[in-house]
């Protein structure tokens, strides 16, 4: 029998299917009274570029923008088994699939940062402790949206003479369009890459900006690798599109912020390999964290 794994980001969200391992996506999350209507037809994109052809198994999906209201995420759950003719559904958040895809044996601590940032730790009771993922308004902290918003309100401040030059200020973007944009959080998001290589060049301010970035990502790894029990060190694995596009210019201020007990790890695999494990295997520590529609 076929199986469906989902990682639904807020840039794209990318579907595989098991065992062929054929590949669709669909646009990413969208804030708002329609994002739930966004988000299937985001499958249905996803499912058609597969080719997909049901009946199917078990669906995993693991979503930015998971309804916290549970009668909701269990209405998303059928609405699902019906579009894609599935038996089973297994719903999670995002944060759940990118530690499931990154640590093999279930415990440690990932970051997951793209878009936005969010922070899970599980410890090996099967106890589990959510940092951030408040979104873009109230946190976040450390994403690629907090860095590109910085960068952007640094261009503003050079151009205005209230702050100092900065390489950032020669984009021909002109920020304040951007509250027109029905995309802004991914819009300003996608400046990240341009403070980025900034800071690569010896621009003091994007410089200063990785930097803050990198202390609010240990920050948040701090806390988390402090609500798991014991004084062992913790694994800790950071995930997702901002560390892949930086690497070491974000993950060595990193490194060098951490408390004693955070030992960073490589990932063993991404958020859609972890929503492969979910669609594959038992649920084992994530139990808990998902939410089971069976037609």
């Amino acid at each position: 029998m076929t199986s469906i794994a989902i990682d639904g980001g807020q840039s794209a969200l990318r579907l595989r299917v098991l065992p062929t391992g054929r590949v669709g996506q669909g646009p990413g999350y969208v804030h708002g009274p329609d994002s739930i209507e966004h988000l299937l037809g985001a499958v249905r994109t996803a499912a058609a570029a597969a080719e997909v052809a049901g009946p199917i198994e078990v669906v995993a999906l693991g979503l930015t923008g998971f309804p916290p209201a549970r009668e909701v995420a269990e209405g998303l759950a059928a609405r699902i088994a019906g579009l894609l003719d599935a038996s089973e559904v297994r719903l999670t958040q995002d944060m759940v699939t990118a530690h499931a895809g990154a640590l093999a044996d279930g415990y440690g601590v990932v970051v997951a940062a793209g878009t936005g940032l969010v922070c899970l730790a599980v410890d090996r009771d099967g106890s589990w402790h959510k940092v951030d993922g408040h979104g873009y308004l109230f946190g976040d902290a450390g994403s690629a949206f907090a860095i590109g918003r910085a960068g952007l309100v640094a261009v503003q401040r050079a151009r205005d003479g209230r702050g100092p030059a900065t390489k950032l200020a020669d984009t021909t973007l002109d920020p304040v369009t951007l509250y027109r944009s029905a995309t802004l959080v991914d819009d300003v998001a996608r400046f990240a890459p341009e403070v980025l290589r900034c800071a690569a060049e010896g621009d003091p301010v994007a410089a200063e900006i990785v930097v803050r970035a990198a202390h609010d990502i240990a920050e948040t790894i701090d806390a988390a690798v402090s609500a798991l029990a014991g004084r062992d060190a913790v694994p800790v694995a950071c995930v997702g599109g901002l560390f892949a596009g930086a690497g070491e210019q974000l993950l060595g201020p990193v490194r060098a912020a951490l408390p004693a007990r955070a030992e960073l790890v490589p990932p063993a695999g991404t958020s859609l390999d972890g929503a492969e494990r979910l669609a594959t295997s038992p649920p084992g520590p994530y139990a808990d964290l998902i939410i089971t529609h069976r037609s």
